[in-house]
């Protein structure tokens, strides 16, 4: 293996940029010519390849989203588009892949490995919701960035005595949710991998009132309610004053924290050992604290589960 290169798919999330800088800088290390693709899948089709040296990631450690840019691409999804990828892969002399991304840029990755040509992805989605791995680059960001803002929010619902319902990002797993809500002291948490009970989060905010509290913050998962479905609800029944704020794409910017460069620091380097140790098919993870990799496929069939002991641990906390 002579050529790699490196792409980012799907949502940016902070700590792409670490890990396309460890990706190149490992590269180099071990003798490789190193390439960024530009836009993801859309730019591997159209051979969108820009050599990168030492100087070309120097300076990015700290910044959010990604310097190679990202894209959705439909065409790639189509036998056709992996044809044109691979095509350009090949005409430009490129070995390997490494792909930066979730659950769905996997299955593109995947797609070239069952054509015989070797991927390694490193898992990159502020949801942190793909299986094979505990952590996701950009999860630890995205929490602190809603912790910071629910902690402002608490700030003026207090001087106001409201409830405030604050609405995160997701898809469909609950991890942020979970994590931010147990760190600001949220009232109620409200997850997919829950059963919502609107009744439990009424009794919550009547028995805050009982002993003289006058805010209540509650965390909504976007995977289960939109917060402005959440306030209804809980108005119609209570008649307490509510607000609703969804923090949106705020959640996938910002510099990458420190554990989010440490990892993906430690992945980006393990996606380019695993390329030239002739792995093919297969995910950077981490384990039970250790660096680990599974086949794509087996990404892709299990379900990403969430702890649950966090989940009734923050119920106990918050009555």
């Amino acid at each position: 293996m002579k050529k790699i290169a490196v792409l980012t798919s799907g949502g940016d999330a902070p700590g792409m940029n670490p890990a396309i800088r460890a990706v190149v800088r490992r590269g180099i290390y071990k003798g490789l010519s190193v390439f960024g693709v530009q836009q993801g899948y859309d730019g591997l089709m159209r051979g969108d390849f820009v050599p990168m040296d030492l100087g070309s990631v120097g300076d990015i450690i700290h910044r959010g989203g990604t310097v190679l840019r990202s894209a959705r691409s439909e065409e790639f999804r189509t036998p056709e588009g992996q044809n044109k990828a691979l095509a350009c892969m090949k005409e430009a002399g490129i070995d390997g892949l490494v792909v930066i991304g979730g659950d769905g840029s996997f299955r593109g990755a995947g797609k070239l490995t069952e054509q015989g040509f070797p991927t390694v992805g490193i898992p990159g989605t502020i949801d942190n919701d793909i299986a094979g791995t505990d952590y996701t680059i950009g999860f630890d960001t995205a929490v602190n960035t809603v912790v910071d803002a629910i902690d402002k929010i608490r700030d003026t619902a207090s001087s106001h005595e409201r409830t405030y319902i604050i609405e995160v990002m997701g898809r469909d797993a609950g991890d942020i949710a979970l994590w931010s809500g147990l760190c600001v002291g949220a009232e109620s948490i409200i997850i997919p991998e829950a059963p919502v009970d609107m009744d439990d989060v009424v009794q919550r905010l009547e028995q805050g009132n009982k002993r003289g509290k006058k805010h209540s913050i509650i965390v909504v998962a976007e995977g289960v309610s939109s917060g402005a479905e959440v306030a209804r609800m809980i108005q119609e029944r209570t008649g307490l004053e509510t607000r609703v704020t969804v923090l949106g794409h705020l959640q996938r910017g910002g510099s990458p924290s420190a554990y989010d460069r440490m990892m993906a620091s430690q992945m980006g380097a393990k996606a380019v050992d695993l390329l030239v140790e002739g792995q093919k098919g297969v995910m950077v993870g981490l384990k039970g604290g250790q660096l680990v990799h599974a086949p794509f496929v087996d990404a892709a069939r299990d379900k990403h589960t969430l702890d649950m002991s966090m989940y009734h641990l923050a119920r106990s906390l918050s009555i």
